[in-house]
C-alpha cells in the first residue's frame, strides 16, 4: 500500500465516467488501501479512484471518525437540500457554497464483493454524493451556482497548482483498468 498523487483539476481523468468494477480481487483490496492512506494523509472527507488516476467506480470516506469505501454505487437521495461550503482534494484550499441532499441511502458493494447499504444525512451525504460525482465525471464546481462558479474558476486559474502538470511538460496520464468488460460497452 502506498500514498499516491492525487490528480488536480485539469486532467482529463477527473471529468471521465469511470468503469464498473467486475473483479473483486487483491488488487481491487490494495485500491481500496492506497485510496484510504492517500485521503487520511492528505487529510480529506472522502477520495475517488479517479482522484488518483484509476477510472474505476470506486471511493473512500472518512467522516465523523467512521472509515468506509464503496465499490459501483448507486445513490438515492432526499428532496430535502443543505446548502454548505464543500471542497475538494483535486482542488486544493477551495471552497463554496454548495446544494446538495440532505440526505442520502448509497447501494453497492465492499472490496470483498458483498452487498453494502450505507445511510447518511448532512456531511456523510454531502460525501457520498461529492464522491459518486466524481465516478461519474462531475465536480463539485459543476454544481456551483452561476456566480460561484464563475468566481471559483478565476480562483483555479489564479492559484499555484492549477496547470502544474501542463507547465513541466508533463502530459497527463489516464490508467487504464485491468478488470474487462466482457464486451460491454459501459
Amino acid at each position: 500500500m502506498s500514498i499516491k498523487p492525487i490528480r488536480h483539476f485539469g486532467d482529463p481523468v477527473l471529468v471521465t465516467p469511470s468503469e464498473i468494477v467486475l473483479d473483486f480481487d487483491k488488487e481491487l483490496r490494495v485500491l481500496v488501501k492506497d485510496l484510504t492512506e492517500t485521503m487520511l494523509e492528505a487529510p480529506g472527507a472522502g477520495l475517488a479512484a479517479p482522484q488518483i488516476g484509476v477510472p474505476l467506480r470506486v471511493f473512500v470516506w472518512d467522516v465523523d471518525e467512521a472509515l468506509g469505501h464503496l465499490i459501483n454505487p448507486t445513490l438515492d437521495l432526499s428532496e430535502e437540500i443543505q446548502e454548505g461550503d464543500e471542497g475538494c482534494l483535486s482542488f486544493p484550499e477551495l471552497a463554496y457554497p454548495t446544494p446538495r441532499a440532505m440526505r442520502a441511502v448509497a447501494r453497492g458493494f465492499n472490496m470483498h464483493g458483498e452487498p453494502i447499504t450505507v445511510e447518511g444525512t448532512e456531511l456523510l451525504a454531502r460525501a457520498l454524493q461529492h464522491e459518486t460525482d466524481h465516478l461519474n465525471g462531475v465536480l463539485f464546481i459543476d454544481r456551483l451556482s452561476p456566480e460561484d462558479r464563475k468566481i471559483a474558476m478565476k480562483e483555479i486559474r489564479e492559484s499555484e497548482w492549477f496547470g502544474l502538470v501542463g507547465a513541466s511538460g508533463l502530459t497527463a496520464k489516464i490508467s487504464t483498468s485491468p478488470h474487462g468488460l466482457f464486451g460491454k460497452g459501459l
